[in-house]
């Protein structure tokens, strides 16, 4: 298998059980992630969330969009000050326990994957963002913290 780069888009952050959540959208197909899908994942998005520990309400989501009938939905939420918490869902892949083929059936995963090479760039780019708006400062700055997202390219443009 010949490896390729995808499309990262970004679209704007979303309120979603008390916190502001960036979003990262991944697929192969330039036009996106089409719209029953996004609508399906962000059904159970709060699901996935953990309840609040006191740590400002930030969280960051990978919505991937895979080459086959599979879907991904990879939440990240701050916790503990200085840590991520992760829950996922995916649909479309009997392998990771989904029921059939159709990218809207989203589930729990229980397993122990947190992304795909695809949706590791914007871990890099969130933990940078957090140091730099909400640790260093003398203040946490949420505000900056949400406007300070990866631009949207290709997800190898950032690696």
């Amino acid at each position: 298998m010949a490896f390729r780069e995808k499309f990262l888009t970004v679209p704007p952050p979303i309120d979603v059980a008390g916190r502001r959540v960036k979003r990262y959208h991944v697929t192969a197909d330039p036009a996106g992630i089409a719209p029953d899908v996004e609508k399906a994942a962000y059904a159970l998005l709060p699901d996935l969330l953990p309840e609040a520990d006191g740590t400002p309400g930030a969280a960051f989501v990978v919505l991937h969009r895979g080459g086959d009938d599979g879907a991904y939905l990879n939440a990240y939420t701050w916790a503990w000050d200085n840590a991520l918490y992760f829950a996922g869902a995916a649909a479309g892949q009997p392998f990771l326990g989904c029921p059939d083929r159709d990218p809207t059936r989203f589930v729990r995963l229980e397993g122990r994957l947190i992304g795909c090479v695809w949706e590791l760039p914007p871990i890099r780019h969130e933990r940078d963002a957090w140091v730099r708006h909400v640790l260093t400062p003398d203040r946490p700055d949420l505000a900056g913290y949400i406007d300070d997202s990866l631009p949207a390219g290709s997800t190898g443009d950032h690696a």
